[in-house]
């Protein structure tokens, strides 16, 4: 009697400590030591647990080659579901995959993840990698041959059309066989590809159907695909891939139809809050007030009391005070002993702000960079703000190196970047852009000198 007790005693104790481990191996190893694993939930992250990464070398067909192997844990109830090991704190630095009681490995390069994972563990993410394999070549091949349909040979290609159609279907049905029973299943349904069974003969009619039926396959309400990336994966697509237009204008009305069509389909009031709020985040990061107010005042502030997050809303605002939309902030300055002041400013149909400092590395490349290509543009004035210890060096560049600009001068005399007008835009890196309308309403916040040439060169070929 006491024997089996024992030995139940035993099979319950192996069976609390059980655990599932998650191990992958970075090849080459990322600079950082540390991992952490998180559970997806909505569109947030939930903490799990932490690890730290070890190198070491390994021959590799006769070379010695550093890799960097980490291992984390899961406990034996541990959720089923989307998973995801982050190993930088900024950019795309993670691996995501699908947890569903099994031990699961993987091999990646940290500077690729997505596109470079290979999982040497776990059924469930094998299944679903071929899957998104298989079915990104068969639309590869679809795409391929509606565009070459609309350009020349019309019966061959809609014959191999029917063809690839055909094969992509099958990949479907496979798949979806092959993973029955399990957690990606779900997912490999929701992916199914929404192609017509006949080819188009007019783009437009083609780009409206893949419009039209991008969500198709995706039930909103589905709290598997919820707690993963997937539908706010979808949702980014679709906003801010699919819906892209020549003008600033344009690319705005997209914005508002996309996010229009996705609140249309989403019927449960909690998903649209944590969409919502992600749509929010990214424009604000984007500085687009314009859409942030819409979003705040024709779905966010129509939601049920209960899920509204006053603090959310107050912080994205304070962030959005300087950003598209948004009337820039007056200021005054003297130059040539005359007075200026950015409202009453009176010669372009655009205005380019640059804030940038003579100390700044980066800024005594691309400044005169922007000085030589905005010569092609007449019709835009440039305001370069200088945050300066003092007057120096911006005296000299403003006379021999960026004549012809209204250059302005910032300083305070204890810490540049506590200068009101710096601080009056929310300045914290130089250098930072800035394009006005000519009523001096913020149109657009360039990242880098590229964005600035691709906006200006968009509505000059709008206005042409």
């Amino acid at each position: 009697m006491m024997k089996r007790f024992f030995v139940l005693l035993i099979f319950v104790a192996a069976v609390a400590n059980a655990q599932f481990s998650v191990k992958g191996t970075m090849t080459p190893p990322e600079k950082s030591d540390w991992v952490v694993l998180y559970r997806i939930d909505g569109a947030k992250q939930k903490f799990i647990s932490n690890s730290t990464i070890k190198f070491e070398d390994v021959d590799l067909g006769g070379s010695t080659q550093k890799v960097g192997r980490f291992e984390l844990t899961l406990p034996a109830d541990a959720k089923a579901g989307a998973y995801r090991v982050s190993y930088r704190n900024t950019g795309a630095g993670f691996v995501d995959f699908f947890f569903n009681k099994e031990n699961v490995e993987f091999v990646f390069n940290p500077q690729f993840p997505e596109e470079s994972v290979l999982f040497t563990k776990s059924r469930e993410n094998k299944v679903y990698r071929e899957y998104t394999e298989a079915l990104s070549l068969t639309q590869r091949a679809i795409d391929s041959l509606q565009v070459e349909y609309l350009k020349s040979d019309k019966k061959k290609t809609k014959k191999a059309y029917k063809k690839a159609y055909k094969e992509q279907e099958e990949v479907q049905e496979i798949y979806e066989g092959k993973s029955e029973g399990m957690l990606v299943n779900t997912f490999i349904k929701a992916s199914e590809a929404t192609n017509s069974d006949d080819i188009f003969d007019d783009t437009q009619e083609y780009l409206d159907h893949v419009l039209n039926s991008f969500f198709d396959n995706i039930d909103f309400s589905d709290k598997t695909l919820y707690n993963s990336p997937f539908i706010i994966d979808r949702v980014t697509n679709y906003v801010f891939y699919l819906n892209i237009a020549e003008s600033q204008s344009l690319q705005q009305k997209l914005y508002k139809e996309s996010i229009e069509k996705i609140m249309g389909i989403i019927k449960k009031d909690a998903t649209k809050k944590e969409i919502l709020e992600y749509l929010i985040t990214r424009f604000t990061i984007q500085r687009n007030s314009e859409i942030v107010d819409e979003v705040f005042e024709k779905y966010y502030d129509k939601l049920p009391a209960n899920l509204q997050d006053a603090k959310f809303k107050e912080g994205k605002l304070a962030e959005l005070s300087v950003s598209v939309g948004r009337t820039a902030p007056d200021f005054s300055w003297k130059e040539d002993g005359k007075d200026y002041s950015l409202s009453t400013l009176d010669d372009g149909e655009y205005y380019l702000m640059i804030f940038w400092s003579t100390q700044c590395g980066h800024c005594v490349k691309e400044v005169p960079e922007v000085h030589e290509f905005m010569k092609e543009y007449d019709n835009t004035s440039v305001i370069a703000f200088a945050i300066e210890e003092n007057d120096l060096d911006f005296n000299s560049w403003a006379k021999n190196k960026l004549y012809n600009w209204h250059n302005v001068l910032g300083t305070h005399p204890t810490y540049k970047f506590d200068n009101e007008v710096v601080q009056k835009y929310r300045i914290d890196a130089t250098p930072t852009y800035f394009i006005l309308d000519k009523d001096k309403k913020i149109i657009a916040v360039p990242n880098a000198v590229e964005d600035i040439k691709e906006f200006l060169n968009k509505e000059k070929t709008a206005s042409e």
